[in-house]
């Protein structure tokens, strides 16, 4: 392609022309062009042609703050100015790395009872939080003697990101379609999805203990000699919000114990304040042994994850370090003081606004207002969720949870509508499910409008709820 810039070309068609999306359809979007967001603020954004829309899903679950916050410019501007960048190899570090990974652990131990938890390892995105797990559980069993101990069983319908590793830990087929993924060492078991997985007349607690015998067995069949551990999120979300159905993470936590397999903990969604709590973790009294962040540590205003690791693992590595050497792992902007600087001013505005209790408060009326307002919807199957987390899944026959057969999904034709309706919403990729995570600062006030606009748009797609 020969680019002539003495074009007069709109951003539209320089986008259509210039730019390869994620996880976007390449032919739709040569056809409709791309929205493009140029402002926010609070849980609303704008577009260049001057719309404006309730951002329903804060971007990708990671606004959680809400739109337009000068405390953190200020923040990331300060910090650039005074340093910029320098690396943490080698025994380097900054301030704000040091803070930031202190906090986290503080919060970690006094606010959902990880007091396991004992060092953290920066990145820049989920997905690089994930590849670096899977590496961990090879470089600790490797440390230990336990070289055939590799494999990680993951979850259908699990998402734990896009790069080889991540993508293979995540359980969408969509997301491993040409790319001959996943990789070796990776499987995965049944999804814990009560609505749509429990057989007729199994009760929650019944279906988890399927689910639990299900994971044991798989187990027994490839090895416990080669399991090494086991990811899961609190609250399965790019899966369709699929809250752990009762009694689920006790079994499966008794199963890891007796194999001797690691526990990893995908809080990149759950984390910082989703489900009206600090974190998932204490939300389920989970006891992981690794967990992964991203997202809300910084509400997406600078890309920034981390890996906090258990003293479980933690002490294998130390006590390893004098023969084997370095820890030879690590990303150019590991530890970036910027990303220190804005996830510790992020941190700050959610202790003085109280955004966990707001989620807590404001998230159960938010549910409530789409059951009372959609809940007896034909087409609507199940409103579920935690927190400012739900989704709703679409059915074309309710008695039989029966899907609808159509291209596009009818999830999708959904989501396009809300868009016009002034609500933006998340048409996840495994199920007919539309998923709301809004920013942690929305109000009853936004509760209200969000459902109004979006039951306008569903009866829009599926017709009216009979009264």
């Amino acid at each position: 392609m020969t680019l002539d810039q003495t074009r007069n070309l709109s951003l539209e068609e320089l986008d259509k022309e210039c730019v390869l999306h994620p996880v976007t359809s390449i032919a739709d979007h040569l056809v409709k062009g791309p929205l493009i967001v140029n402002g926010g603020q609070g849980v609303r954004v704008t577009d260049t042609k001057g719309r404006q829309y309730i951002d329903g899903a804060a971007a990708l679950w990671c606004v959680n703050v809400g739109y337009g916050r000068k405390k953190l410019a200020q923040a990331a501007a300060e910090e650039m100015e005074k340093l910029g960048f320098h690396h943490t190899f080698g025994s380097n570090s900054n301030a704000p790395q040091i803070k930031l990974a202190e906090k986290l652990l503080r919060l970690l131990h006094e606010e959902a009872g990880a007091t396991q938890m004992s060092k953290v390892f920066f990145g820049c995105s989920g997905s690089d939080a994930n590849d670096t797990q899977f590496k961990l559980v090879r470089y600790y069993n490797n440390l230990r003697g336990k070289p055939l101990k590799k494999k990680i069983i993951s979850r259908i319908g699990a998402y734990h990101g896009v790069s080889a590793a991540a993508g293979s830990l995540t359980g969408i087929p969509m997301y491993h379609k040409a790319f001959d993924l996943p990789l070796d060492g990776v499987i995965h078991t049944s999804c814990p999805h009560y609505y749509r997985e429990g057989k007729p007349g199994e009760s929650e607690d019944a279906f988890s203990e399927r689910m639990a015998n299900e994971l044991e067995a798989l187990i027994q069949r490839e090895g416990p000699e080669t399991c090494a551990a086991f990811i899961a999120e609190p609250v399965m979300g790019t899966g369709g919000v699929i809250v752990p159905p009762k009694g689920y993470f006790e079994r499966v936590q008794k199963i890891l114990d007796k194999h001797d397999m690691l526990f990893i903990v995908d809080e990149v969604i759950t984390g910082f304040g989703r489900l009206g709590s600090w974190f998932g973790t204490g939300f389920f009294k989970l006891k992981p042994d690794l967990m992964s962040f991203a997202k809300g540590i910084t509400s997406a205003y600078f890309p920034l994850s981390a890996v906090t690791v258990g003293e479980r693992v933690w002490n294998v590595l130390a006590a390893a370090s004098p023969e084997i050497g370095a820890f030879a792992h690590g990303f150019t902007y590991s530890g970036h003081p910027v990303g220190g600087a804005v996830g510790l001013a992020n941190l700050e505005i959610f202790e003085e606004e109280d955004l966990v209790g707001n989620a807590a408060r404001v998230g159960p009326y938010f549910k409530k207002a789409m059951i009372d307002r959609l809940g007896k919807h034909p087409h609507v199957g199940d409103i579920r969720g935690e927190g400012l987390m739900y989704a709703l899944e679409f059915v074309e026959d309710r008695g039989t949870k029966k899907p609808f057969d159509m291209n596009p999904r009818i999830h999708r034709k959904i989501a396009a509508a809300a868009l016009d309706h002034g609500v933006m919403v998340r048409a996840v990729p495994f199920l007919d499910a539309c998923a709301f995570s809004p920013p942690l600062t929305f109000t009853r006030a936004d509760a209200d409008e969000t459902v109004d606009r979006f039951a306008k748009a569903v009866e829009s797609v599926l017709g009216p709820t009979s009264r």
